[in-house]
């Protein structure tokens, strides 16, 4: 290996030992004091309640990790959004759990708190797997109401949703195993089954001091709310558990009467493991931002006997399109071609930007993996499509807009990786956030931007000195330059992978070597969602 392999290779094996640090961090929740106190009341954590249910808790996917890092500082913090969401198998049937974490503010929901339980029952809904939720929450977070009550993808729509699965067939089971209180209180009983653990479990919209506010009745809350009312007098849960354990078997054994979900017929054959060493990923993939590499490479480490075969290989040179398999699942690629290369007239075309004859491939490639009922993943390492007169007479929005079309009217399950660059309408063509991927990951070299740092630095430094400039300032040098640091130190912070993460902009910040499994996953559960609707793009210009 050369010296540039190697200076790759511990550059990004550095950002994956950074990412298991963090990961650590999350995985403590509200701190160990706060875990401590849960164990004493005889309680385990949402991580200990979620990996009980598991048959093999270390296989399990785990969505918006870190949703919520560094946000709600001044409210203390919300490690993962306050809330566990874990993908894994329970008897052999893949499902997904939503738990909340009461060493979180108490299971409290912040506004990003809603938007993960959001993005957990979409994912149930697409791909129809049964959900599963551990109840243990105060409810809203009371001093950012107004940024998680009213709107439609705020906290009601969680009950909507409740009656949209209910009716499409997905199995909803709810465990009351702490609080559950006001308007939250609909979630476990517009679930198919209920559980509550006696002692400590309660439900009630409204709790004992506000009761006796209300009207005027003095009672306590085990009274009012507790297991044995809810299911011996109100008959509003189904099921009493004597403590956590108890409860999540009793949840084990529902599961496993499930009956099987009907196929959506993707092709799997036995897997067969990469045939080039995976781990060369860290060294292929180039420390510097703009530095050029083979994708190529990285493919052969990630597919099954590191075979493809690709599509019009010599068309369109700067986007991948290839058939493949991982982990024995048949998979269309699309993935971005980071070193320059010649097109058909032998003119040099810049490695990571969509030009028009690629965007013509993919396209055309797609309409084929629809046809075919192949699962799409996308690879991103792309700063956006190409732009100057050349490229605007030939017709670059025109087909720019053909990708985006087909990208969008897509009906296979579609799964994102983003690699490295994640820049403006690039963003949008290799099936961003808001192209409905069924999962979308992002390795810890990825950036996420409407375009790069040093570009975008420039042109908010030039808009910040016109407006100092108007107000009758003098902008010397070294105060252009101060101007730029703070810029560059802003806006460095808000592409990184884990500002996107925090957001909920990509599920999950993973490990490279961990992308054949969470696609592998991710094509296993959309699977169990036939395909209902015909692929049609709709009206194009050609």
């Amino acid at each position: 290996m050369d010296i540039n392999f190697n200076s790759n290779e511990d550059h990004n094996k550095l950002l994956t030992s950074e990412l298991n640090k963090k990961l650590k961090k999350v995985y403590k929740g509200g701190g160990e004091v706060r875990i401590a106190k849960l164990h004493a009341a005889g309680k385990m954590t949402a991580r200990e309640r979620v990996d009980f249910l598991f048959d093999k808790p270390a296989e399990a996917l785990e969505i918006g990790a870190f949703v919520g890092d560094d946000m709600y500082e001044e409210q203390g913090g919300c490690p993962s959004g306050g809330v566990v969401v874990k993908i894994g198998f329970i008897k052999g049937k893949q499902c997904i759990v939503v738990a909340n974490d009461a060493t979180v503010k108490a299971g409290a929901w912040f506004p990003i708190t809603a938007k993960k339980n959001l993005r957990a029952q979409e994912i149930a809904m697409e791909n129809k797997l049964p959900i599963i939720y551990l109840v243990d929450s105060a409810g809203v977070f009371l001093p950012m109401q107004d940024e998680i009550f009213p709107d439609k993808e705020h906290f009601g729509r969680i009950f909507r949703n409740n009656a949209i699965m209910s009716s499409m067939g997905i199995t909803q089971i709810a465990a009351v195993m702490g609080s559950c209180v006001a308007g939250g209180a609909y979630l476990p009983i517009m679930s198919d089954e209920s559980i509550i653990v006696d002692k400590t479990g309660s439900i009630f919209l409204a709790g004992s001091y506000l009761v006796k506010a209300a009207i005027g009745e003095m009672i306590d809350n085990e009274t009012l709310g507790g297991a044995t009312t809810h299911t011996e007098i109100s008959g509003v849960c189904d099921y009493k558990a004597k403590d956590d354990k108890d409860a999540l078997e009793t949840i084990i054994n529902i599961v496993d009467k499930i009956g099987a979900a009907k196929s959506a017929g993707f092709d799997r054959i036995d897997s067969i493991k990469p045939k080039e060493n995976e781990s060369d990923i860290f060294g292929i993939l180039p420390k510097v931002r703009s530095g050029q590499y083979d994708m190529k490479k990285i493919i052969r480490r990630m597919v099954d006997n590191s075979e493809m075969q690709e599509y019009k290989a010599n068309y369109g040179k700067t986007i991948i399109c290839a058939y493949a398999r991982i982990d024995g699942w048949a998979v269309g690629i699309v993935a971005n071609q980071r070193k320059v290369v010649k097109n058909g007239k032998g003119e040099m075309q810049f490695g990571g930007v969509i030009y028009s004859d690629s965007a013509d491939k993919a396209t055309r490639f797609i309409a084929n993996c629809n046809q075919k009922k192949i699962p799409l993943v996308f690879l991103q390492d792309v700063t956006g499509f190409m732009v100057g007169s050349k490229s605007e007479h030939a017709g670059i929005i025109k087909d720019g807009a053909k990708m985006v079309n087909a990208v969008s009217n897509s009906v296979v399950p579609k799964f994102t990786v983003v690699i490295g660059n994640s820049y403006g309408a690039g963003n949008y063509a290799m099936c961003g956030k808001a192209y409905d991927p069924r999962l979308i990951v992002a390795w810890p070299s990825a950036e996420l931007a409407v375009m790069g740092g040093a570009q975008a630095a420039k042109v908010l430094l030039q808009i910040e000195t016109a407006t100092l400039k108007k107000k009758g300032q003098k902008i010397s040098a070294e105060k252009e330059k101060e101007i730029l640091q703070t810029i560059t130190d802003r806006y460095k912070k808000q592409i990184s992978p884990y500002y996107a993460a925090a957001r909920l902009w990509t599920d999950a910040i993973i490990d490279p070597l961990e992308t054949r499994h969470w696609i592998s996953s991710g094509i296993h559960a959309a699977n169990q969602s036939p395909i209902e609707k015909p692929f049609n793009l709709g009206v194009i210009q050609v």
